[in-house]
């Protein structure tokens, strides 16, 4: 196995965007789709395995396994709007090829279910965060750049690591059209704060109406399977050595 897929249905969409929401920085994606998937009861149609993801199973309190995955799952727009395509899961590749692979294996498949737009989802780490946090975008061109920065985005200068990076860079060549959508973020908790910014901006991109009252459940969610995969508890050890050296050094 490379990357597998098992698909449960093919579902038929009206020209469906795809929301990519794996673990980053704040972790930000990660809460931010799976409160889409569950207000929206966004229906699970296929898993996807990659001998690139780590390379170890959490126990269950059942004795069950639980094994790095990603899914995609799908909504039908019940006012005859675009349909989503959204992609979740708990790990993205460890590896450049593996993400590389990851990504174009998704995009092979969203093609196939005709859809052309992508937004990818991300945190930017910031020393401080303003009230509301601000928003930082990249592009697949320009005419999609306008419509993020309308939005109340700013142009991001920099380096976009990871799938929130690459998903834009590959959809290009691909001919997709696209964004990231960066929220600040202090980088080192699941972010409830920012990802509710996130889908506050979605709401109003996409024409929307999510609500957002229920968000701190997907955060909670989101914190106890990171804890079980060990991720969290790894941005508390990388907090606590940044401490230390702010200490030492005064």
């Amino acid at each position: 196995m490379v990357c597998k897929v098992d698909f449960h249905e093919k579902p038929s969409l009206n020209n469906p965007v795809l929301i990519e929401g794996l673990p980053g920085i704040g972790f930000v994606a990660n809460i931010a789709t799976l409160h889409l998937i569950d207000e929206l009861k966004a229906k699970l149609f296929a898993h996807v395995f990659s001998s690139s993801f780590q390379d170890l199973a959490v126990t269950t309190e059942t004795g069950g396994t639980r094994a790095p995955m990603n899914e995609l799952y799908y909504h039908k727009s019940a006012d005859g709007g675009r349909d989503l395509i959204i992609w979740y899961g708990n790990t993205q590749a460890l590896t450049t090829f593996g993400q590389y692979e990851l990504c174009g294996r998704i995009l092979d498949i969203t093609q196939e279910l005709n859809c052309n737009y992508l937004i990818s989802i991300g945190g930017f780490k910031r020393d401080e965060v303003k009230t509301p946090p601000e928003l930082f975008c990249a592009a697949t061109d320009t005419d999609t750049m306008n419509e993020a920065l309308g939005l109340g985005a700013k142009i991001m200068a920099g380096q976009i690591f990871g799938v929130a990076g690459i998903l834009i860079g590959l959809g290009r060549l691909r001919c997709f059209k696209g964004f990231s959508l960066l929220v600040e973020t202090l980088g080192t908790y699941p972010d409830v704060v920012a990802a509710r910014r996130a889908v506050e901006t979605l709401n109003r991109f996409l024409g929307m109406n999510v609500d957002l009252s229920r968000i701190d459940i997907a955060g909670e969610k989101t914190k106890k399977i990171l804890e079980a995969f060990g991720l969290v508890e790894k941005v508390r050890e990388e907090k606590k050595k940044e401490e230390q050296q702010f200490r030492l050094s005064i």
